[in-house]
């Protein structure tokens, strides 16, 4: 349907941006939303959290409700209580559903922009952490998490967004920051690159792994590997090798924080499948030894900050997905699996992979290219990168 195939709301909707969105999801405000697109949609991406109450009534239902004058008795059928946040692509169709409500007597509002300006969203929070500022960058629409390191007047970025390089100019620009790297921990497969952008906006190094050249990756880039160390200001950051996910999966440290990539998150572990070429219980035994053995030098007050975050994530009170080593280790079986169990189940079902997965590999190792716009598009919707 086209955006002006949507009739004008019957009456004036108050509208809620996504920013403010997040910003009740964070304070553990309860969100109850209606997601009015097609079914096929709403299961591909949606938004999610522990306080937000969803209902999937499509657009179509309410303008049959509207014909039968039973709009009032559609809009019962959204659980939860409070006002009621509609949600479609762009915020045309929300729009005028949430009308045919307010104008039943119901409280609702439109979420301005739909699916397309939540995934726009972008926040930054700082670690709290002993040595030097790190913050991390939240997109809250794919649980994608980015990270700046600074000390003395200088900053290195980690795992930048190609759609987001503007914002890491502006911000580094702002505290008066030279960019004196960009680092990618591996070959993504679920968002596309910004190394390579923000090494050209900025004059920085674009820095990946060795493994990731190996992969084939046709950019001009430096590689790191394990041990090295790089220097923000008076700050030194090691590299350190977590193989698995991807055979050149790298982290990183800065003080008490272990920037981890995707190897392991807060709620999960990473996956090992996609990364074609290489054997996947190879991948998977690897993965396990990262985990178990590679981290094992790590203390339990080790802040981990990982790659993504998902629904089950909670945020530690200075606002960042990140949490201390030890907690994920009680809480994670794989620190007390036996390495043939966790490899059997790492190589059986696993979850859908990211959204044209294949393509951002391509359009990160440099074989494929397209405009801004159709990168976008490519990486709308969930990671997908852990393995449960």
């Amino acid at each position: 349907m086209t955006d002006d195939a949507y009739p004008d709301p019957p009456t004036a909707v108050p509208t809620l941006s996504p920013a403010s969105l997040k910003r009740a999801l964070d304070a553990g405000e309860p969100v109850r939303l209606l997601d009015v697109r097609d079914r096929d949609e709403v299961e591909a991406w949606h938004i999610d959290g522990p306080t937000v109450t969803r209902t999937h009534i499509p657009y179509a239902k309410f303008m049959q409700a509207k014909v039968r004058d039973t709009v009032a008795d559609l809009g019962q059928q959204v659980d939860g209580s409070g006002p009621i946040t509609v949600v479609c692509g762009r915020g045309e169709a929300s729009a005028f559903v949430a009308g045919l409500l307010e104008a039943a007597g119901i409280d609702a509002r439109n979420l301005a922009g739909g699916m397309d300006a939540w995934a726009r969203v972008y926040d930054a929070h700082g670690i709290d952490a002993d040595g030097a500022t790190v913050t991390q960058y939240q997109r809250p629409s794919s649980g994608c998490l980015a990270y700046r390191i600074q000390s003395d007047g200088e900053c290195l970025f980690v795992d930048p967004l190609a759609a987001f390089t503007d914002r890491y100019v502006t911000d580094a620009e702002e505290r008066g920051l030279d960019v004196v790297a960009a680092v990618d921990t591996h070959v993504h497969a679920d968002h596309v690159s910004g190394v390579r952008d923000l090494a050209a906006a900025t004059g920085a190094r674009a820095l990946v792994s060795e493994g990731a050249v190996e992969r084939g990756l046709t950019a001009d880039v430096e590689t790191v590997a394990d041990g090295e160390e790089l220097t923000v200001g008076s700050t030194t950051v090691e590299v350190v090798a977590l193989p698995g996910h991807t055979t050149g999966m790298t982290g990183l440290v800065v003080d008490d924080v272990l920037l981890s990539g995707d190897s392991l998150f807060l709620d999960g572990i990473a996956r090992p499948d996609l990364q074609e070429g290489t054997e996947l219980a190879d991948r998977a035994r690897e993965l396990y030894r990262t985990l178990t053995d590679r981290l094992a030098r790590f203390p339990d007050e080790t802040v981990l900050a990982p790659g993504h975050y998902d629904d089950r994530a909670t945020a530690a009170p200075d606002g960042t997905f990140t949490a201390p080593l030890g907690d994920i280790r009680e809480r994670l079986s794989v620190f007390s699996e036996a390495e043939d169990s966790f490899v059997e189940r790492l190589t059986g079902e696993l979850p859908p992979e990211p959204a044209n997965a294949d393509r951002i590999v391509a359009l990160n190792l440099g074989t494929e290219t397209v405009d801004d716009e159709d990168a976008f598009e490519l990486e709308l919707g969930p990671n997908n990168c852990a393995a449960d």
